[in-house]
C-alpha cells in the first residue's frame, strides 16, 4: 500500500531544514557524524527518519485522517517532556508527483492531530528481548581474515597501512580484549537493526583500551555468535540509533 522509500511517499520541500526543526522539537541529541563526511548536516537523523518510515510502512503503521486528506506516522522520538512526535502529511495536489506533501512534525498534544481517529504506534524491531543482550554462555567466533579482506579501508591509520599478516596478528589481540570485556559486562554489546535482523555491536579498541576504533558486528546463532565484519563508529551509531539511543559507554556520535 505504501511506497518503500520515504522520498517516493512524500515531497519534502527542504529536508535539511525540516530535520533541524525535528531536532529542535525533540530531546537534545547529537545527530552528526564525528569522522565521516555527509551531504546532510544531521546525517544520523536523516537516516533515522528514512528507515523509521520504511519500517512503519512495512508494518502498516501509517494512519489516515477520517477524510483521507492527511496521514501521519510515529517518529519514535519525543519532546523533552516525553510527548511523542509524529510526522504529518497532506495529500499532494501536484500531478505526477509523490502522493503526499510533508506538513510538519507535531507533538501528540497538538490540535492538528485531532483529525486522526487513532494515532499510530511505534515501529517494532524485535520479538525476543533476549536478542538485545549478549549471552555470555555462547562462544564468540570471529573470522579475522574476512574482516581484514573486506573491511581494511575502515581501519584508522596506522593499521590500514599494515600488511595483512601483521594486522591479523594485531587484530586477534584486540578481539580477545573485546571478548573479555563483553563477558565481564554483557551491556557492552549494543544492538543494531540491519536488514530485518538484530545484531550486536562490540567495541574494537586498537590503540587505547578506553577508546573504541571500530565496532565488531556479531550475528546471533542458536549456540554461538559469529563475527565476520566490522563498522566504523559512525556507521555503527547510525544503525544502533534506529532502535534506541545507545548508551555512551563506548559508542557515541
Amino acid at each position: 500500500m505504501w511506497p518503500e522509500d520515504f522520498f517516493e511517499f512524500a515531497f519534502i520541500p527542504n529536508m535539511d531544514a525540516s530535520l533541524q526543526d525535528l531536532a529542535d522539537e525533540s530531546e537534545p541529541e547529537d545527530w552528526s557524524y564525528q569522522n565521516t563526511s555527509s551531504d546532510h548536516p544531521l546525517p544520523v537523523l536523516y537516516n533515522y527518519i528514512r528507515y523509521t518510515y520504511r519500517k512503519v510502512s512495512e508494518e502498516g503503521k501509517i494512519t489516515l485522517s477520517e477524510d483521507g486528506q492527511y496521514s501521519c506516522f510515529n517518529t519514535g522520538l519525543v519532546t523533552p517532556s516525553q510527548e511523542a512526535i509524529y510526522a504529518s502529511f497532506e495529500v499532494n495536489r501536484k500531478m505526477n508527483a509523490q502522493p503526499w506533501f510533508f506538513k510538519n512534525w507535531f507533538r501528540k498534544g497538538r490540535w492538528e492531530l485531532n483529525s486522526f481517529p487513532e494515532l499510530p504506534d511505534l515501529a517494532h524491531y524485535f520479538d525476543d528481548p533476549a536478542s538485545l543482550v549478549f549471552d555470555t554462555r555462547k562462544d564468540l567466533r570471529v573470522n579475522v581474515e574476512h574482516i581484514i579482506e573486506e573491511n581494511k579501508e575502515r581501519f584508522p591509520e596506522p593499521y590500514q597501512s599494515m600488511d595483512d599478516y601483521a594486522l591479523q596478528t594485531f587484530l586477534k589481540g584486540a578481539i580477545d580484549n573485546a571478548k573479555e570485556r563483553v563477558r565481564r559486562n554483557y551491556k557492552t554489546a549494543i544492538p543494531q537493526y540491519y536488514r530485518g535482523q538484530i545484531q550486536l555491536l562490540l567495541p574494537l579498541c586498537l590503540g587505547n583500551p578506553q577508546r573504541a576504533d571500530l565496532a565488531l558486528v556479531a550475528d546471533r546463532h542458536s549456540t554461538f555468535y559469529r563475527v565476520s565484519t566490522c563498522l566504523t563508529l559512525d556507521m555503527a551509531y547510525n544503525n544502533a540509533r534506529q532502535i534506541t539511543k545507545p548508551d555512551r559507554d563506548w559508542l557515541q556520535p
